[in-house]
């Protein structure tokens, strides 16, 4: 499953940048990086992604292990999707192992990325693998907005 390849690119710069981070940093600590626009901010987020919080902590990591199974599967079954359609999921599948890799060693999500415009900052501080998600998440949306099943050539097999 060569698409797999597209998880690991998001799952191995993920863990390598959350190792730095961690390494470096002490909690709450923040480092400008480009003008007033990218800080790295090292936060342990104890919920979701972008720091959401809708359950506890057993409920997220065995969601998240759970639906990283059922995405693998899927993957596996649908070698004949459309490529994007499979891109999506292994750009998923690739950022909700990296925050399940978190709650399992750390019990807690390692966050260190926040944007900020001028005064603003962007409510939320992400790190790899909510970008992975977030793309991927965007690819399945684009697709079911404006990709319709007559136009993909290749049916899917489930």
């Amino acid at each position: 499953m060569v698409i797999l390849i597209f998880s690991l690119l998001v799952l191995i710069p993920d863990q390598l940048s959350k190792l730095a981070i961690k390494s470096r940093f002490d909690l709450h600590e923040s480092f400008v990086v480009l003008g007033n626009v990218l800080h790295f901010t090292y936060l342990q987020n104890p919920g979701m992604a972008f720091g959401l919080d809708f359950g506890n902590k057993i409920f997220l990591t065995a969601f998240a292990a759970i639906a990283s199974a059922a995405i693998l599967v899927y993957l596996y079954r649908a070698h004949r999707a459309p490529f994007s359609h499979r891109l999506a999921f292994a750009l998923i599948l690739g950022g909700a192992l990296g925050n399940l890799i978190d709650r399992l060693a750390y019990g807690k999500v390692i966050d260190f990325i926040e944007i900020r415009f001028g005064d603003m900052r962007w409510p939320f501080v992400f790190n790899l693998a909510d970008v992975g998600l977030t793309i991927g998440m965007s690819i399945l949306i684009w697709r079911l907005l404006f990709v319709h099943a007559e136009k993909e050539s290749t049916p899917l097999e489930i």
